[in-house]
C-alpha cells in the first residue's frame, strides 16, 4: 500500500461498487433481494422461511455471499439463482442527475466491481440515469465467482483490465472489501453505510478516505487524509 495515498485528481481509474454505493443503502433494495433470496432456498431445500433465512445467514457469514454457500455446498447453477434474485422492482431508487454530473466532472476511466450480475448492474445504473459512464461492468462471473474481498477478482479486473492499482481508486459500501484493494495499492474511499455488516473493518488504516455523499464527495474531491487515518469530507 502507498505510504502517501493519491490525490482524488491524480486517479486514473475509478473502481466503485454497485449496491449500497452508487444508490443509498437507505433505498432498501436488498431487502427485496433477500426475499428472493429466501425463496429460492426455501425452493431448493424445502424449507420454510425461517430455517431458510438461519441458512442464508450461516452461508453469508462463512462463505461472503449466499451465493457462494449454495454453489459450495448444494451445487447451485449461479446465473439461475442470480436471476432469481435479482428479478425485482427497482423503482424505489431515484434516479441521480447530481450523481451523473459529478461523474461527468471527474476524470478518469468509471468502472464497476460488484459480487451481482452484468445484467443486475446494468438495470440498476440505467434506473439511475448513469450507465453511459462506464466502460465496463465487472461481476462475479468475470472473478470466478469468488466474491470480494477475496483477492481474486481484484486482481483480474487488473490484470485483464488495464487497470495501473498505482494510479487507480476503489469506492465501497463493504469497508472490510477495501483491504485487498488497498494492497494492490489504490486509494480506498468508504461510502459509510447504516448497516452493521458493512462497517467491519471500517477503523482500519485501509480505509484512506470516507463520506456519508459519495456525490458530494465527487464533486468536491481533493481532501488528502491525515497520515495514518481515514479523512472525512467535511459536511
Amino acid at each position: 500500500m502507498n505510504a502517501m495515498p493519491l490525490l482524488p485528481h491524480e486517479i486514473e481509474a475509478w473502481v466503485f461498487d454497485l449496491d449500497n454505493t452508487l444508490y443509498p443503502a437507505g433505498s432498501n433494495l436488498f431487502a427485496q433481494i433477500s426475499t428472493r433470496m429466501g425463496e429460492f432456498i426455501m425452493q431448493l431445500l424445502d424449507l420454510d422461511a425461517d430455517g431458510a433465512k438461519l441458512v442464508q445467514k450461516r452461508l453469508f457469514t462463512r462463505y461472503g455471499t449466499t451465493m457462494r454457500g449454495l454453489m459450495t455446498e448444494h451445487g447451485v447453477d449461479p446465473h439461475a439463482f442470480m436471476a432469481h434474485v435479482h428479478d425485482i422492482d427497482l423503482s424505489i431508487i431515484e434516479p441521480a442527475p447530481a450523481l451523473d454530473a459529478a461523474l461527468a466532472n471527474l476524470s478518469g476511466r468509471k468502472l464497476v466491481f460488484t459480487n451481482g450480475s452484468v445484467r443486475h448492474a446494468e438495470r440498476v445504473l440505467e434506473r439511475l440515469g448513469i450507465a453511459h459512464h462506464f466502460e465496463l461492468l465487472f461481476d462475479i462471473a468475470a472473478a470466478d465467482f469468488m466474491p470480494k474481498p477475496d483477492p481474486t477478482g481484484y486482481r483480474k479486473l487488473v490484470e485483464h483490465h488495464g487497470v495501473v492499482p498505482a494510479r487507480s481508486a476503489m469506492v465501497e459500501d463493504m469497508a472490510r472489501n477495501l483491504e485487498p484493494a488497498a494492497a494492490l495499492g489504490m486509494l480506498t474511499l468508504w461510502v459509510r453505510s447504516p448497516l452493521d455488516w458493512a462497517k467491519e473493518g471500517a477503523d482500519q488504516p485501509y480505509v484512506q478516505y470516507q463520506t456519508d455523499d459519495l456525490t458530494q464527495w465527487l464533486a468536491t474531491h481533493g481532501v488528502r487524509p491525515a497520515r495514518g487515518g481515514a479523512a472525512s469530507l467535511p459536511g
